[in-house]
């Protein structure tokens, strides 16, 4: 089972997919995958999601039913509906998109391919029409950690993947009217994990509306721009009221 994973690896490298018998055999071969050791399995996923051709890696993933096996919470996303109505947004085709879209840094293509399982068990249909899925990233973050014991993640990486899940909604919600103090605030949360929670951020921008994408991640930039501006700021030692040097040197 574990060539499931090299021919997964060797297509998101830019091989061809394989003809479909070769796909179904794969199908059935696919449920011994779960005997195969979990640093195995990671390195495995990480080599795909680190391809140049990602999303056709974790499509194949998906059809020969690996991504079930390894991965059954990013596996329900699949044909699952973010958008009530004529507007069908798929939970799966948004996924592989952030994570072709997003920096190729291990640790963002990860929080990048699971930053929306949460939204499975949190959807909610409205009458009107709408879609929730209140606390999603929270729920998603809470998901994670059995992937990340079952994957055999180590501390650091188990938290800085959760770090980022959990907080991917936070850049976008940003806008030009936040004080410096709600700024600072940002910048102090965030901490170690600013420029991936940046990067993830402009990667989760998706829309086909004409200028959107250019829209959210001009806002994004311009959310770094003030960090950066506030913390030199900051940096300025103030200078002593007068006469206060004076006083010091009298004492």
């Amino acid at each position: 089972p574990e060539a499931l994973l090299d021919v997964a690896a060797q297509i998101a490298a830019g091989a061809p997919p394989p003809p479909p018998e070769i796909t179904e055999a794969a199908r059935a071969a696919a449920p011994l995958a779960v005997h195969i050791e979990p640093a195995r399995v990671r390195a495995g996923i990480e080599a795909v999601i680190m391809g140049r051709s990602l999303d056709v890696g974790l499509q194949w993933m998906h059809e020969s039913g690996l991504l079930a096996v390894v991965l059954p919470e990013l596996a329900a996303t699949v044909d699952f509906s973010q958008e009530a109505g004529r507007r069908h947004k798929d939970g799966w085709e948004h996924t592989k998109q952030v994570v072709r879209q997003s920096v190729p840094k291990p640790s963002v293509r990860w929080s990048a391919l699971l930053h929306d399982i949460g939204k499975v068990p949190t959807r909610v249909m409205l009458p009107d029409g709408r879609v929730t899925f209140h606390r999603h990233a929270e729920v998603g973050a809470r998901m994670f950690d059995p992937i990340a014991r079952r994957l055999g993640f180590d501390k650091n990486e188990r938290q800085k993947v959760r770090f980022l899940i959990y907080h991917h909604l936070r850049a976008n919600a940003y806008e030009a009217g936040w004080t410096d103090a709600a700024v600072r605030r940002f910048d102090h949360e965030m901490g170690p994990n600013l420029e991936e929670l940046l990067d993830l951020s402009r990667a989760d921008v998706t829309s086909r509306r004409p200028g959107r994408r250019q829209e959210a991640v001009s806002n994004i930039h311009a959310l770094k721009e003030r960090i950066v501006a506030i913390r030199e700021l900051d940096a300025r030692v103030p200078p002593l009221p007068p006469g206060l040097g004076n006083a010091i040197m009298e004492t």
